[in-house]
């Protein structure tokens, strides 16, 4: 028959099913007889319409247990009748026919059920957890072995499917979810496990499982599957945390020198817009400079046309004025007789008076 025979298949202890718990009538029937004469003092018979009862009462409480079961609040009642799915009931008191006519399989449908894989949690008064290496070490994509602990929660979204279409449903989840994770992994390089991937990888790894056990037809639903630890290797951590360390120094005297360059380089433009605007400046006073020499020139040259003569004076006495302006002056005069003149100079006349008012 296609039904789960192991414990994974569900609860079979009030279906009266192959796990042993059939009531015996005989010995049912033995007992309540021997605690009833216990109960009544003085005998060790029943008188004849007395016994009679007894066994119409025991016969009743027998056939109790024996067309009914109860499914739990967390439980669905799916009932096979000769090895055939004949209906499925929600949790309360329902009626069945006995066994090997009826069985019923009490799956916990509400339970949320985990897979630890990597690891497994150890109780007592140290509780913690013991590694699994064979399950936790993967190779990733860039060949590198990384060290993954996660868990799975899961739960039963199709009692029937659950029940005949998977052998071991837990066995199934967990290597699902192991192969689901190798293939993530090995699609990835280390460095975004390591980082800011956790996410991406545990919604992947969900989605694939949950492709595989629809294909399977298994009846199960994923809820989430987390993360507990990524990490490289016991073995080269150390050196994994040094390359870290590298790579951010790397980054940060990158953000350091592109910061550096960000504030250079505007300066330098700008030093470089500022001479280039003063030698353009300085070309145009020049240009203009220029030409107001090149007409004045002209003009004078116009002048000195219509008059030679007195344009000579004239220029002489501004070149005299120019150059003898700021000098000091000694007059030679053969007509006074002394030869030297005292000249008296106003300026320096004025500068005397000033001090003494």
């Amino acid at each position: 028959m296609p039904w789960n025979k192991q414990n994974g298949g569900g609860r079979k202890g009030d279906s009266g099913g192959p796990s042993g718990r059939q009531p015996d009538l005989e010995e049912l029937l033995k007992r309540s007889r021997d605690k009833l004469k216990q109960a009544i003092p003085g005998g060790s018979g029943l008188p004849g319409p007395l016994n009679f009862l007894v066994v119409i009462v025991l016969a009743a409480i027998v056939a109790f247990y024996a067309f009914t079961f109860r499914v739990n609040p967390d439980e669905l009642g799916v009932v096979t009748r000769f090895g055939k799915v004949s209906g499925q009931e929600p949790p309360g008191l329902h009626f069945r026919m006995p066994y090997p006519i009826d069985e019923v399989h009490l799956p916990k449908v509400t339970r949320q059920n985990i897979i630890e894989i990597g690891m497994r949690s150890v109780g007592g008064p140290a509780r913690g957890v013991r590694p699994v290496p064979e399950e936790s070490l993967i190779l990733t994509g860039d060949e590198n072995i990384v060290d993954i602990n996660f868990v799975v929660f899961w739960r039963i979204k199709d009692a029937q499917k659950y029940l005949f279409n998977i052998q071991n449903p837990e066995i199934t989840v967990k290597d699902v979810a192991e192969s689901a994770m190798r293939d993530v992994v090995g699609q990835s390089n280390i460095q975004p496990l390591l980082t800011g991937a956790r996410q991406k990888t545990e919604q992947a790894v969900q989605k694939l499982m949950q492709d595989v056990l629809d294909h399977y037809g298994a009846g199960i639903s994923v809820d989430q599957v987390q993360l507990l630890k990524v990490d490289p290797p016991t073995q080269v951590i150390d050196a994994f945390r040094d390359v870290q360390a590298a790579r951010a120094d790397q980054e940060r005297l990158q953000n350091e020198a592109g910061s550096y360059a960000s504030r250079v380089v505007p300066e330098a433009r700008g030093d470089a817009e500022r001479i280039l605007q003063g030698a353009r400046a300085y070309k145009e006073q020049s240009v203009a400079e220029a030409t107001g020499q090149t007409a004045r020139f002209l003009k004078i040259y116009d002048e000195y046309n219509k008059a030679p003569e007195v344009t000579r004076k004239r220029m002489y006495l501004e070149t005299m004025e120019r150059v003898l302006g700021g000098t000091d002056k000694i007059i030679l005069d053969s007509r006074s007789g002394q030869g030297v003149v005292p000249f008296l100079s106003l300026d320096q006349l004025q500068k005397r008076k000033e001090p003494g008012n």
